[in-house]
């Protein structure tokens, strides 16, 4: 599986902006995709992640409620809706898949390139 990540972009605090990650190959039915993100200077962390099977979600508590991960299995895309943006969302953003799911990055082993997102204050 090879995952291609879009969609980044500059918007204003308070804005919203949606990313993409499409996937060439299959994604079993055990497969979790996820999206991270890293700081300039900071560790890759957890952002939030879907189940392919049964479309469970999972988010880390700093976007809760702000962003939201789905799926579109026809299309073999996930899909990150960011609102609500805040500058300390700014990051290069990165989807991944695995087997299973996890908050670590070392659970993933495909990796899409970045996309880079800029919130201004």
């Amino acid at each position: 599986v090879q995952l291609q990540a879009s969609g980044g972009g500059l918007v204003q605090a308070g804005g919203s902006l949606s990313l993409s990650c499409v996937a060439s190959g299959r994604l079993f039915s055990s497969s979790v995709v996820a999206w991270f993100r890293q700081a300039s200077g900071k560790e890759r962390e957890f952002v939030a992640a879907i189940r392919w099977s049964n479309d469970r979600t999972y988010y880390a508590d700093s976007v809760k409620g702000r962003f939201t991960i789905s799926r579109d299995k026809a299309k073999n895309t996930v899909f990150l809706q960011m609102d609500s943006l805040k500058p300390d969302d700014t990051a290069a953003y990165y989807c991944a898949s695995a087997g299973s799911y996890s908050t670590t990055v070392y659970n993933y082993n495909r990796w899409g390139q970045g996309t880079l997102v800029t919130v201004s204050s």
